[in-house]
């Protein structure tokens, strides 16, 4: 009997040991994981450094001053026109800029966002003649970012680059239907009789599509306006420069919607004559940029990731 308590015994303490041993090698490798994990933000961190530092704008000698419109052009945006302006008056201020060269890479966005940028950019043109202001094409320069565009002295773009959609677009869903299938009443209450004119959920008005038609035609007009203010006679004589088609940088040379094919190296080195340049783009508090920069890398990796194939 003795015997067996002892043996009982024995075999608790070995039990309550294994599951303490348990509890410390898991310990040890959330430990572990989380270091991993830390360490990997810290490398992430490290790579992002150079591209989060800010260039010293005081720097003597003179430079391209390059001011970066990336994303969809809204005042909430890194593409907001306040930043973006502020971005254009510092590199037109700087000592020892000979050149500004405004980067786009944007489908477009709020026609009043974008004709703030291209006042702002007519507005500093007419102060600073001696420097010219240069607007270059990435990906896309289309809609809201070719209206920025057209502000510039000269337009560039890769042979590649989407360039144009010169029109207006305001979109929505009707769900009438669908109400009546599912049985449910709408009830709605305004004061004006045409408050709800855009509710999705109300009958289509005739009228009302006749009034948002010649508000987009109004807004087209503006759009086309500013256009050939700023391309002039560089344009050609096409039906369909302005009917919302969207080209290639190649085939907007011909239309005369940019000025000729290269890269922003070659504006800034054989252009502006000045292969230096100095970035003025506000980039918003440290937090921001490192949030930014973390999102960024992350979104590339699970891209990548999700994507095995080749691209061209």
């Amino acid at each position: 009997m003795e015997e067996q308590e002892r043996w009982a015994r024995e075999s608790l303490r070995e039990i309550a040991l294994e599951g303490i041993r348990e509890r410390r090698r898991a310990r040890r490798w959330g430990i572990f994981f989380k270091l991993t994990i830390l360490a990997y933000l810290v490398g992430v961190l490290v790579l992002a450094l150079p591209q989060l530092r800010m260039p010293d704008p005081t720097a003597e000698g003179p430079h391209t001053g390059v001011v970066d419109l990336e994303g969809a052009i809204a005042a909430d945006s890194p593409a907001a026109a306040d930043r973006i302006i502020r971005g254009l008056e510092a590199a037109f201020a700087a000592e020892g800029t000979a050149g500004v060269m405004l980067r786009i890479n944007s489908p477009g966005g709020s026609p009043v966002q974008a004709r703030r940028i291209y006042a702002a950019m007519e507005r500093l043109r007419a102060e600073h003649p001696d420097i010219p202001l240069y607007a270059v094409a990435g990906d896309m320069a289309a809609s809201g970012g070719y209206y920025v565009a057209a502000g510039a002295d000269r337009i560039f773009a890769d042979p590649a680059s989407l360039v144009g959609s010169i029109g207006v677009i305001m979109g929505g869903f009707g769900y009438t239907e669908a109400m009546e299938k599912v049985g449910v009443e709408r009830r709605l209450y305004t004061a004006g009789r045409n408050k709800a004119m855009l509710d999705p959920f109300s009958e289509s008005d005739p009228a009302v599509e006749s009034h948002v038609s010649a508000m987009l035609d109004e807004i087209h007009e503006q759009f086309i306006d500013a256009v050939r203010n700023g391309r002039g006679d560089r344009l050609a004589e096409d039906e369909e420069l302005f009917s919302g088609l969207i080209w290639t940088g190649e085939r907007a040379l011909a239309l005369g919607l940019v000025d000729e094919l290269a890269t922003p190296e070659h504006v800034a080195a054989e252009v502006i004559g000045t292969e230096r340049t100095i970035d003025y783009t506000p980039r918003g508090g440290l937090i921001e940029r490192i949030t930014r920069q973390l999102g960024r890398t992350a979104a590339a990796v699970l891209e990548r990731l999700a994507r095995p194939s080749a691209e061209w």
